[in-house]
């Protein structure tokens, strides 16, 4: 899965057809207006998830914006993804706007328009999501494609489709090679594809990672070992007019699991994106509790973020309108715990990607998440919802 909203195709593991279950019903989404958002950063390259640390800061993985290395044919559309270390893991005080990259050089692939120069990939794979289990963090590399195109990468191949950890003085160590486990395991039995996504460490034994290739929900432990808890449901959906189909022709799609986190005694969200066609309004919020997958919460388009806090849900969307049809404002939506949904900051994000929220109830969120060089984090202030 990459985030690209206009240059989709549909993979041929898409071929396959298989029926969603049952969905609860949307309620109607009020919608609470923001003026101009607060840029607490700004410059970033396709930044994704984010978390607050136990120091108060605001800590932002960068998928980074690729480079002029070792390339491969894009998995996801027409050209090739090169490979650079300009992935990183950002440190942002909010109050003062200070920023610093605690950690440089990660793997990134990315495409890019120009062949000399500074790279400038937009729509990366690299550092995807970061999480803390008190002070130690965790950080997931994607990669997009099948753990096999890691050999064409050269030395920074191996690096991509893991979970990570951050030690003392910023030594990064590796904890699990999941694109390794995909290959071996591969549980959603469909053409092999790894890009871990989302990670959840809040409890640090039993660390949960989103891998959107593979289409499942993992544990890792903090040796290492890894274990499938949950693999999301396919769906079909009417197939767009373009490919020719006869009318009422159903295209099946992909879950495409994104954000993870936990709702202490409620069990864990998992957001869904969906894969092509991207179908308007049917992607999920699942709950995963006690071995069941349930749908939680349904009635969105592209999710790429989900938070919890004070009760609340949050739910982001990458856009609003669906891949399909072109660039469109993203949605943040809150869901109270009696169900009432409102939309925060509507019609001023664009191509969200990550979200955190504040002890003060403040939300941030990664905006212009796909660029290489003009992502930022914006804040939405408690009072405005």
């Amino acid at each position: 899965m990459s985030l690209e909203p206009v240059r989709r195709r549909p993979r041929r593991d898409a071929l396959l057809a298989i029926g969603l279950g049952a969905a609860i019903a949307c309620t109607a989404t009020a919608t609470a207006g923001a003026e101009e958002l607060e840029v607490v950063a700004d410059g970033l390259s396709n930044p994704r998830g984010m978390t607050f640390g136990p120091d108060g800061r605001l800590y932002v993985a960068e998928a980074g914006k690729g480079g002029f290395g070792a390339c491969i044919t894009s998995p996801e559309g027409p050209g090739e993804q090169c490979v650079g270390a300009t992935g990183a893991i950002t440190r942002i005080n909010v109050r003062s706007g200070r920023s610093r990259q605690i950690v440089r050089r990660l793997p990134s692939l990315a495409e890019q328009a120009e062949t000399t120069g500074d790279p400038d990939g937009d729509n990366a794979t690299g550092p995807h999501d970061i999480s803390f289990d008190g002070h130690r963090a965790y950080f997931t590399v994607g990669l997009a494609a099948d753990p096999a195109v890691r050999a064409q990468l050269g030395p920074s191949g191996p690096r991509f489709a893991g979970l990570y950890r951050i030690g003392r003085h910023g030594k990064v160590t590796r904890v699990a090679d999941l694109g390794a486990y995909e290959a071996s395991r591969n549980p959603d039995g469909k053409a092999l594809d790894s890009n871990p996504f989302s990670v959840d460490a809040s409890v640090g034994d039993r660390i949960l990672v989103t891998d959107a290739g593979g289409n499942d929900l993992l544990r890792v432990r903090p040796d290492g070992k890894v274990t499938t808890l949950a693999v999301f449901p396919f769906g079909s959906a009417l197939a767009p007019p373009f490919l020719g189909l006869p009318p009422g022709t159903k295209s099946p799609y992909q879950p495409v699991p994104t954000g993870v986190v936990r709702a202490p005694g409620k069990g864990t969200y998992v957001g869904q994106l969906t894969g092509f066609p991207f179908p308007v309004g049917e992607a999920n919020v699942y709950r995963v509790r006690r071995g069941r997958t349930t749908v939680r919460a349904g009635g969105f388009t592209n999710i790429i973020d989900v938070g919890f806090a004070g009760g609340n849900l949050y739910v982001l969307q990458l856009t609003s309108a669906g891949f399909l049809a072109g660039p469109s404002p993203g949605k943040l939506i809150k869901i109270e715990p009696d169900g009432t949904r409102t939309e925060l900051a509507a019609g001023d994000l664009m191509q969200p990607s990550g979200l955190a929220v504040s002890d003060d109830g403040d939300v941030y969120v990664s905006n212009n998440g796909t660029s290489g060089t003009d992502g930022e984090i914006v804040r939405i202030p408690a009072d405005e919802d």
